[in-house]
C-alpha cells in the first residue's frame, strides 16, 4: 500500500478525532489504529502472494537440506539420514560403519547446516527490517557497526590465544558493544534521528576497522594473522554443537523481536510523521529493530566470520517475489536467505579439493545477483 492511499486516513482523523495524547486510552487508541491498518494492508497484500511461492519456499529450503547432506566426501542419502537419526534416538549401540554415519550426522552435518540456516535466515531478517526500518535499499545489516565490532573481537581473540568459546565470545561482545556507541553518537544529531545512526555507524565501523588492521598489524605474520584473515574472510568449515549453542538464544530473542515489531515496520517505511499519526512510537520501534538485528548480526559474525551481501541482496530478492509487506517479506525473506546461503556453502565445500571461505563467494556471486534482482524487479521496494 503506497503512502498516498494512507494519508487522506490521517488527515481525516486529525480533523475529525483530537489527538489523545499522554493518556493510556489514547495509548490504546493509537496502537488498535495502527495495527487495523497494517491488518487491512496484509488482507488486501495477502491476495496478491501467488500460491507457489508460499509453497516453493518452505519445500526448497527442505529439498536443499536434504540435497546438502548428500554432498560431501561422505554422502548421507536421506533413507540413511532418517535411519542414523532413528537409531541414535533409540540408544542403539553402534560399530563400524553405522558408528561413522552417526557422527557425520551429528557432529559433522547437522550442526553445519543448522548453523548455517541460521546465520541465513538472521542476517536476511536484518536486512529487511534495517531497509525498512531507514528505508533505504541499500542498507546491510553492518550499517550500524555490528560486523566491524565482532570482526575487531574475534581478531582480539585470536591474537591473544582464546579458546574458540571465548573469541565468539568476545566477537558477540564488541559487536553488541559497536552497535550501541553508534545509538550514542546518535544524540549529536538531534534534527534527523536516522541521519544520526547512519553517520554513527559510519564513525564507529571505520574506527573498529582501524582497530582490525592494527590487530592484523601486531600479529604474528607465521601463526596468527594467517588465522586471522581466514577469520575474516568466513566460514563454516568448524561448525560444531558449542556453535549452536551459542547461537542459539540470542538468535530466537532476535528472531522472536523481529517478528512482532514487523507490522510496525510497514508504517515505519511511510515515514516518521505517518507512522506517528498512525500511532507507532517511532522511537520504541527503532530501538526494538536495532537490538534485535544487532543480536542477529552480532552472534551470527562471532560464529562464521564476516559474510557479506547477504542482508543486501536476499531481501530484494524476497520482495520481488512477495511484495514490500514486511508481515510476508521478513518470513519469505529468512527462508530465501538461509536456502541460498546452504547452496553457496555447499559450493563453498564441494567446488575444490580444499574449502574455499564462503565470504568470497558471496560477494563473487553477490553483484551480478544483485544486478540481476534490480532489473527484473517490477515491485519496487518500498
Amino acid at each position: 500500500m503506497s503512502s498516498a492511499s494512507v494519508e487522506p486516513t490521517v488527515v481525516a482523523r486529525s480533523a475529525g478525532t483530537p489527538e489523545p495524547a499522554g493518556t493510556s486510552a489514547g495509548s490504546a487508541f493509537d496502537d488498535a489504529a495502527a495495527a487495523a491498518f497494517a491488518d487491512e494492508a496484509a488482507e488486501a497484500y495477502d491476495e496478491k502472494v501467488p500460491i507457489w511461492v508460499k509453497i516453493a519456499l518452505p519445500a526448497g529450503l527442505v529439498g536443499i537440506v536434504l540435497v546438502s547432506f548428500a554432498l560431501g566426501k561422505y554422502s548421507v542419502s536421506p533413507a540413511e539420514l532418517v535411519d542414523g537419526i532413528v537409531r541414535h534416538f533409540q540408544g542403539q549401540t553402534l560399530a563400524g560403519d553405522d558408528l561413522s554415519l552417526d557422527k557425520v550426522i551429528f557432529n559433522i552435518r547437522i550442526p553445519r547446516i543448522l548453523l548455517v540456516v541460521m546465520v541465513g535466515a538472521a542476517l536476511s531478517a536484518a536486512g529487511a527490517s534495517f531497509q525498512g526500518m531507514f528505508r533505504n535499499p541499500l542498507v546491510s545489516p553492518d550499517l550500524l557497526g555490528a560486523s566491524a565490532g565482532a570482526g575487531l573481537g574475534a581478531c582480539i581473540g585470536l591474537l591473544l590465544g582464546w579458546s574458540t568459546i571465548l573469541t565468539q565470545l568476545m566477537a558477540f561482545a564488541t559487536g553488541l558493544l559497536a552497535v550501541g556507541i553508534a545509538v550514542f553518537m546518535n544524540r549529536m544529531v538531534k534534527y534527523d534521528r536516522l541521519l544520526g545512526l547512519v553517520l554513527g555507524g559510519i564513525l564507529v565501523s571505520t574506527l573498529f576497522q582501524a582497530g582490525t588492521s592494527i590487530v592484523k598489524l601486531c600479529a604474528d605474520v607465521n601463526d596468527k594473522l594467517p588465522s586471522i584473515t581466514y577469520w575474516l574472510m568466513g566460514s563454516f568449515s568448524g561448525a560444531n554443537q558449542h556453535d549452536l549453542a551459542i547461537a542459539v538464544i540470542p538468535m530466537i530473542i532476535g528472531f522472536v523481536l523481529i517478528m512482532l515489531e514487523r507490522w510496525k515496520l510497514n508504517v515505519l517505511s511511510l515515514g516518521e510523521d505517518e507512522a506517528r499519526s498512525l500511532g507507532v512510537n517511532t522511537k520504541r520501534t527503532r530501538m526494538l529493530v536495532i537490538v534485535a538485528a544487532t543480536l542477529l548480526t552480532s552472534v551470527s559474525v562471532a560464529v562464521s566470520g564476516v559474510i557479506g551481501w547477504i542482508g543486501l541482496i536476499i531481501p530484494h530478492l524476497a520482495r520481488a517475489l512477495v511484495g514490500p509487506d514486511h508481515r510476508k517479506l521478513l518470513p519469505a525473506a529468512m527462508l530465501l536467505g538461509a536456502s541460498y546461503l546452504l547452496i553457496v556453502d555447499d559450493f563453498a565445500r564441494c567446488l575444490l579439493s580444499m574449502e574455499i571461505p564462503i565470504g568470497i563467494l558471496t560477494a563473487l556471486l553477490g553483484v551480478p545477483f544483485f544486478a540481476i534482482i534490480f532489473h527484473y524487479n517490477s515491485k519496487g521496494w518500498s
